[in-house]
């Protein structure tokens, strides 16, 4: 996929200052990881009368056939073999969409501290896209960007050149002209684009409504294909396109009364409404530990790489947990979870049921014998895979609490998240990810072993093709392995 924007400039404003809007150095050639590929930002020409920043997107196809098929998510809608056989590679989309996103993000903005006049005003632009799916044809691209002060060339791309009887395909080739922000002509595209392609490669989640209330932040309210930009662009979703267009109604009004859409919107109380926000998935999964705990009836709880303390905490704030031991490899980690837990300010009461210790989970540690349940959140992934047989062994077979619960990332999810890029995990510790299916399978050899059966439950929201974004086993130590030793506590054994 191929985009190039292009300024004329003079002596006094060059042209040239087009690399500062961008952010983008003209005599440096610079490549960025996207979801399904690199892009590329260089610049053809760079003099004071003329500057063009051109912008490649080389897309994977093996990533494209690993992270999508059909409709909405990298494959052509219409094709039969879309997952092999596709437009994606070659005619602007939404990956070209997202891409512009990644690669100019401050200047979508609007933001350019050495220059901010001349990103606050219009600049004479010339933007051409090579080739542009348009469902609806040369007269859709002109009812979309003609009312936003643009100048439309639309050229339709014959199907092919050596047989003219054939007739057009539904391609065109885009020009566009005309003075405007910088800012406001990246979001015109960035909207528009997939639009006009009337499908999206990845899953469209209610923040969709957010991000193109965003970018059509200006033009978007008073644009005459309104209804058909919106619904385009939240893939015909009809719960999330008409949230869309009553939020659009809402700063139309707002704008013609001249005042805030707060001022008007102002029907529900604020201190008294009720709707839910939504919540961080790291609150989901210690909440959904939580209940875990609850349900096996522990109080007395071991918090194995509790990192910065969010878990501990948790734990505390219920009293039913009697004693919560956070153990670390990192003396940092540790330090700053008992910042954040004030360790030093808590009453006597509070004191007794909390302990950070140092250690590692590699290896075998008396200190963790005989606790109620042991909590392994967001840990194994930070392993080598050699090393995680070490650490089977020190949880489920020599510290062998009754129950311990392990959550990791669920990697099939990835494709839902559009700016991770192909073939990357989600952190850049993260050593591996696994699949549903390969979490199952080490869940169940591990619990053979040791004596525990295992369940599986789902954290966050579960989406019905990829599953949820973290998967979550609880393994329970079988009554006739289980064997319950009187042991000192944490606090005992760090005291000796």
């Amino acid at each position: 996929m191929f985009l190039t924007i292009s300024t004329t400039g003079t002596a006094e404003a060059p042209a040239t200052d087009l690399g500062f809007l961008l952010h983008k150095h003209p005599d440096k050639a610079q490549a960025f990881s996207t979801s399904y590929g690199d892009a590329h930002v260089f610049y053809p020409e760079a003099s004071a009368d003329r500057c063009t920043a051109a912008l490649l997107l080389e897309v994977d196809p093996v990533a494209l056939v690993r992270r999508g098929k059909g409709k909405g998510r990298g494959g052509a809608p219409d094709a039969s073999l879309a997952q092999y056989v596709n437009d994606r590679p070659y005619a602007a989309s939404s990956l070209l969409a997202v891409a512009l996103r990644t690669v100019f993000a401050s200047a979508l903005r609007g933001v350019c501290d050495k220059l901010p006049e001349r990103a606050a005003n219009p600049l004479p632009l010339r933007i051409e896209v090579p080739v542009l799916p348009a469902r609806g044809g040369e007269p859709l691209v002109r009812r979309l960007f003609e009312p936003l002060g643009w100048t439309v060339v639309a050229e339709p791309v014959a199907l092919d050149e050596r047989f003219p009887e054939w007739g057009d395909s539904r391609y065109v080739r885009l020009v566009l002209e005309g003075e405007l922000r910088l800012a406001d002509a990246l979001r015109h595209l960035y909207v528009l684009l997939p639009v006009l392609d009337d499908a999206k490669h990845y899953w469209v989640s209610p923040d969709e409504v957010d991000k193109l209330l965003r970018a059509g932040d200006g033009w978007l309210a008073g644009h005459p294909e309104q209804k058909l930009i919106t619904s385009r662009y939240l893939a015909r979703r009809w719960s999330l396109t008409r949230e869309a267009l009553e939020r659009l109604e809402l700063t139309r009004l707002a704008e013609a009364d001249d005042t805030e859409a707060e001022e008007i919107d102002n029907a529900i109380d604020e201190q008294t409404d009720t709707d839910e926000k939504p919540v961080p998935l790291a609150a989901r999964r210690r909440e959904a530990i939580l209940e875990a705990l609850r349900a096996a009836g522990a109080s007395r709880v071991l918090d194995l790489g509790c990192g910065q303390g969010q878990l501990v905490g948790a734990l505390l704030k219920d009293v039913r947990f009697t004693e919560i031991v956070g153990v670390d490899v990192s003396v940092r980690a540790l330090n700053e979870a008992a910042r954040r837990l004030r360790l030093e300010r808590l009453g006597e009461r509070q004191s007794t049921r909390v302990t950070l210790l140092q250690g590692s989970l590699a290896y075998t540690d008396a200190r963790l014998k005989g606790y109620d349940a042991a909590v392994l959140s967001e840990v194994i992934e930070h392993l080598d895979l050699p090393r995680l047989p070490a650490l089977e062994y020190a949880v489920f077979g020599a510290a062998r609490p009754a129950t311990v619960i392990v959550t990791t990332p669920n990697v099939e999810y990835n494709v839902r998240w559009e700016t991770l890029p192909a073939g990357h995990v989600r952190h850049a510790d993260h050593r591996f990810e696994w699949t549903r299916e390969e979490f199952r399978a080490w869940a169940h050899e591990v619990a053979g072993r040791h004596g525990y059966g295992v369940e599986f439950a789902p954290v966050g929201p579960e989406d019905p093709e990829v599953g949820p974004p973290t998967q979550m086993a609880v393994f329970t130590l079988l009554t006739s392995k289980t064997t319950t030793p009187k042991t000192t506590t944490a606090k005992e054994a760090a005291a000796a």
